[in-house]
């Protein structure tokens, strides 16, 4: 059941069919046609985590289109696993670009819909004009598939590697503590190293007693509840599971992005930032933030400010 969002005046969402399968996505600036940007979320997120960009964005002069991707919301949720690899997510975006009849965009992803973003821009450079990047460093590919480099220096329970070890294992028990887990994670300063780290998921699903301040209040955090009832987290979880599938069909791909990229950083987020990035996006500038993992909806109005500012210089 498709359920609308008032919070914000958020936009309502169509559904489209693309690349074989239905998204579902939400626009605003419509009369703005000719600017497009798209906002790709992360884990486990929605569109709805865009919600104080989309009408800044769209103030500014852009037609802004936030999909929830392939797993997510009311879009499709294929079966296969391998319906989630990172050719599949990338083709999405393109084939979104096709049906509003843009050559290019600018892209903005935060969390997993940066990862997504970054490998958009080495599997098809020339649908990617700019690239704005929280949280989530590009993932340099190194000797080993991802999943197996992270078993040999964090072991088994690490999430990552859990879930591709143990399929359906965390999907249940992110279904049945669906809002304890939301409720605990979309927190300000998590700890840096909660107790048990390898099973993070898994304990904020659990934890009674929460790990920080929270950063949206009961209305918003019930989109994103609802959403994953709907939904469940099979379908986000499986990108997880094609992370090494990923790191084989990326093999022969020219690594260096080449677009102006703007990487914004939360100082105080878990994820350390990436010493050698501009080796591989040599066109880069560089912002950090003074919040956690969640910086859009963390600091909404900084990271406005941020993305406006940067994306100015290309408009004079």
């Amino acid at each position: 059941m498709i359920q609308e969002i008032k919070s914000l005046k958020f936009p309502k969402s169509n559904i489209i069919s693309i690349n074989g399968i239905e998204l579902e996505v939400f626009e605003a600036g419509k009369e703005n046609i000719g600017n497009p940007i798209v906002l790709c979320h992360g884990f486990p997120e929605h569109a709805f985590s865009w919600r104080y960009q989309i009408p800044a964005l769209a103030k500014a002069g852009y037609h802004v289109i936030v999909p929830n991707q392939r797993g997510y919301g009311n879009s499709s949720r294929p079966k296969e696993v391998t319906a989630y690899d990172i050719t599949h997510l990338t083709d999405d975006l393109v084939a979104l670009l096709d049906y509003y009849n843009y050559r290019d965009a600018v892209f903005v992803g935060h969390d997993w819909g940066a990862n997504v973003v970054w490998n958009l821009a080495l599997l098809h450079p020339e649908r990617v004009n700019k690239i704005l990047n929280l949280a989530l460093p590009y993932q340099e590919r190194g000797e080993k598939p991802w999943i197996q480099f992270m078993e040999e220096i964090f072991g088994e329970d690490f999430y990552f590697v859990h879930f591709n070890k143990k399929p359906g294992v965390a999907d249940a028990v992110l279904e049945n503590h669906a809002e304890n887990f939301l409720r605990n994670l979309f927190r300000k300063n998590l700890p840096l190293a909660p107790p048990e780290p390898g099973m993070l998921m898994m304990n904020l699903a659990k934890a009674e007693k929460p790990f920080g301040e929270p950063i949206m209040n009961d209305v918003d955090l019930s989109v994103f509840v609802s959403a994953f009832r709907n939904s469940g987290y099979n379908g986000a979880i499986n990108w997880y599971r094609n992370l090494d599938r990923n790191w084989h069909l990326l093999a022969d791909i020219d690594p260096i992005i080449k677009q102006p990229t703007l990487m914004i950083y939360g100082n105080l987020d878990m994820i350390p930032k990436f010493e050698r990035l501009q080796d591989f996006v040599p066109n880069l500038d560089v912002i950090c933030l003074e919040c956690g993992h969640h910086i859009q909806q963390e600091l909404p109005h900084e990271t406005n400010e941020s993305i406006l500012k940067w994306l100015a210089k290309f408009n004079g």
